[in-house]
């Protein structure tokens, strides 16, 4: 009777024991496969967020120069007619972010500077040079250095970069998306993300 009770007791235990395991198993696969599924959506957004604006500007570029102590000066002038494209961008493949298993925690560490790029296109009308006093490589240089330096202006005080914000703001709202319906939970700058629109609040 005693061997039968000790057999029973024995095969409960075996039993028992397999099913702690095949459970633990399955919360460990589970896991995993939760790890992988966020590290593949931060690969993922790891692409350019891009803002285009377009600007015009026309302005008059002039320059003179005097020869024989100041009695003759020799001049030169041009209408410059600006057309340009502007970009912002965020480059999210340089994201860093670290994956904690244990706390099931995901934290955003750093985010790039937003990146600007200006491609002026550059027209010129009713150019006047004198012979002493004519349009160089320098010239040209100078003016599209001035244009530039004026679009980055313009550009500062508009909308573009505010804009180019609220993108990235939807992206990083995808990998809270993501983290929130696994059970996760996702931290910026050592600040709990509890909704969308915590990114709004936070200084990216």
């Amino acid at each position: 009777m005693r061997k039968i009770l000790f057999g029973a007791v024995l095969t409960l235990a075996i039993v028992f024991g397999l099913r702690y395991c095949e459970h633990n198993k399955d919360e460990r696969e589970q896991l995993e496969a939760n790890t992988a599924l966020i590290q593949k959506q931060l690969k993922n957004v790891g692409k350019l967020i891009v803002t285009e604006g377009s600007y015009a500007q026309v302005l008059t570029y002039e320059d003179s120069k005097k020869y024989y102590v100041d009695v003759l000066t020799a001049k030169k002038k041009a209408l410059v007619v600006v057309n340009a494209t502007a970009s912002i961008s965020y480059d999210l493949s340089q994201v860093i972010t670290e994956i904690d298993e244990t706390t099931k925690t995901v934290r955003i560490t750093s985010i790039p500077t937003p990146e600007l790029k200006i491609n002026p296109n550059i027209e010129y009308y009713d150019v006047q040079q004198d012979y002493l006093n004519q349009f160089e490589a320098q010239d040209y240089n100078k003016i599209k250095s001035r244009v530039e330096t004026s679009l980055k202006k313009k550009i500062e005080a508009s909308e573009l970069y505010t804009n180019a914000e609220n993108r990235l703001i939807s992206e990083l709202s995808k990998i809270y998306i993501l983290t929130n319906s696994l059970g996760w939970t996702l931290e910026y700058q050592n600040t709990v993300v509890e909704r969308p629109e915590d990114f709004e609040t936070l200084k990216l």
